[in-house]
Order: structure tokens, then sequence, then C-alpha cells
């Protein structure tokens, strides 16, 4: 992959702001309020990835209709809605950037949803560690005994992470 460099930095509209956050409401709820900020700039980037600068942090990222949190605003910004929850064990292959096998899960939000991106956090400390496209439904990935149930998108350490702005 190659590094992800950004392009266009500039103030969002009103409307655009107000689009932005009904996708982030119905991501992940009233807990979109947390990411309101005096200033909103748009960072559009050498990958499908546009970010949302509130107030010069990049905490919400953009792929298609779908507005979530990065990795950098789950950390300062934290939420309970769409959170998948992994063992130790699955830490070290989680901060490289691996998928989310069913083995590794240890708690699933019920309000997960195929299809849409979910924050995996390690078990001990709640801290987020990457975020992914979830395969099943909530409750379909209950059931499942193994497999690969998230595809990772965003993890600790990757180009997004590490990004200069």
């Amino acid at each position: 992959m190659s590094k992800i460099l950004p392009k266009k930095r500039h103030t969002i509209r009103r409307s655009r702001e107000s689009k932005v956050f009904a996708a982030l409401r119905e991501e992940i709820g009233e807990s979109a309020q947390a990411y309101n900020g005096e200033s909103i700039e748009m960072l559009e980037t050498t990958s499908e990835t546009t970010l949302f600068l509130v107030d010069k942090r990049p905490v919400l990222m953009e792929a298609g209709e779908i507005v979530f949190p990065t990795l950098r605003g789950a950390v300062d910004r934290p939420f309970p809605e769409k959170n998948v929850t992994v063992d130790a064990g699955a830490i070290p292959f989680m901060v490289n950037g691996a998928d989310v096998m069913r083995p590794g899960i240890v708690r699933i939000s019920p309000d997960v949803k195929k299809d849409h991106p979910v924050l995996i956090v390690e078990e001990n400390y709640g801290k987020p560690l990457a975020v992914g496209i979830a395969l099943y439904d909530a409750d379909e990935m209950e059931t499942c005994k193994k497999g690969k149930v998230i595809k990772t998108i965003h993890y600790v350490g990757d180009d997004l992470w590490n990004m200069e702005i």
C-alpha cells in the first residue's frame, strides 16, 4: 500500500457538516455529539478515505456514504456503540493489520450490522486497536465458531494512523 498523503484541506459548509453528523449519528447514535467542535475541516487524501478534522484533529473518516470515527477519534472521544472486544492473543495480529477471526472475540455489542464499520478494542483496558467492516450482523457473529468475521480497514500503526497533518 502506498503512503497516504494529504491533498486538499478546507473548512466545510454548514450543510455539509449537517450531512456528516447525520451519517455519524446513523452509525454511533447519540455519541456523535462528542465529535462536535469549533471548526470542522475536510482533508482529502491520496486514498479513497476523506478525513474530517475537528479542532484540527483527524477524528472522523468517510468512505463512500459511511462516516465513522478514526482510531485517533476513538481514543480521544470514546463511544460504547459498534464495539467488538478481542482477547489479548489477538492484539499482536491486530496491530499488524490482520482481519478479526471469530475465536479471538470475547464480546460483541448488539448493534453491530453487516457491511457497517465497527471499532475493535482490546479486552483488558478497552483501548481501540482497529476499525473494520463487519461481515455479519451481531447475532450471526455470535453463532459463528470460526473464520473471519471483520475485515480490518484501519489499525494502529497504519498509514492513516501515522499520517502527518
